[in-house]
C-alpha cells in the first residue's frame, strides 16, 4: 500500500465526478435540440448521455469488493473509472407545436428525452461529490505533511 493510495483514490474519484458534471451540462445545453443526428435519412433528438461506473479494481457489489479487501489484507482500493458513457433509451417527448419544422403531419415534435429536473439533481449530487473528494484530499495531504513534520 502506498502513501499515496488515498489521494490516487480521491483523484480518480474527481476525474469521475467531473465527467458527470460534463454530461449533465452536454444534456441541459442540448434539452431542446431536434436534430442530432441523423439516421436512416431522418433526424433524430438529442438523446439523453449517461455515465456509467465501476470500481477500478473489478465488478461486482460493495459486499463482494469489501470483503475480498479484508480477506486479502490487500489496499483498501484503487478508486473508480468510468466504463462507458451511454444513451438513454427512454422514449422522446411529443410537443404539440405545428409551426415547428421538424413537425410530423399531425403537428407534433420530437423533444429530446432530457428532463431539467432530473439533470440538476444529477450536477447537485456530482458537485456534492467532487467538493466531498477534494476535503477527502485536503485531509490526506495534510496527515502527510504532518508526518513529515515528525522527523524535524
Amino acid at each position: 500500500m502506498s502513501i499515496f493510495n488515498s489521494i490516487n483514490i480521491s483523484a480518480s474519484a474527481l476525474t469521475m465526478q467531473r465527467l458527470r458534471m460534463d454530461v449533465v451540462s452536454s444534456n441541459m445545453a442540448n434539452s431542446e435540440t431536434t436534430r442530432s443526428k441523423m439516421v436512416d435519412g431522418v433526424w433524430q433528438p438529442y438523446r439523453r448521455k449517461m455515465v456509467e461506473i465501476s470500481s477500478s479494481n473489478g465488478s461486482g457489489s460493495f459486499a463482494s469488493i469489501f470483503n475480498d479487501t479484508v480477506q486479502s489484507n490487500n489496499s483498501a482500493g484503487s478508486g473508480v473509472k468510468v466504463t462507458k458513457i451511454s444513451e438513454d433509451q427512454s422514449p422522446f417527448k411529443l410537443v404539440y407545436n405545428p409551426e415547428h419544422p421538424d413537425a410530423d403531419e399531425n403537428g407534433y415534435v420530437q423533444m429530446p428525452n432530457v428532463d431539467p429536473l432530473k439533470e440538476m439533481v444529477d450536477l447537485m449530487s456530482a458537485t456534492r461529490s467532487y467538493e466531498a473528494n477534494v476535503t477527502v484530499l485536503n485531509a490526506s495531504k495534510g496527515l502527510l505533511t504532518k508526518a513529515l513534520e515528525i522527523g524535524k
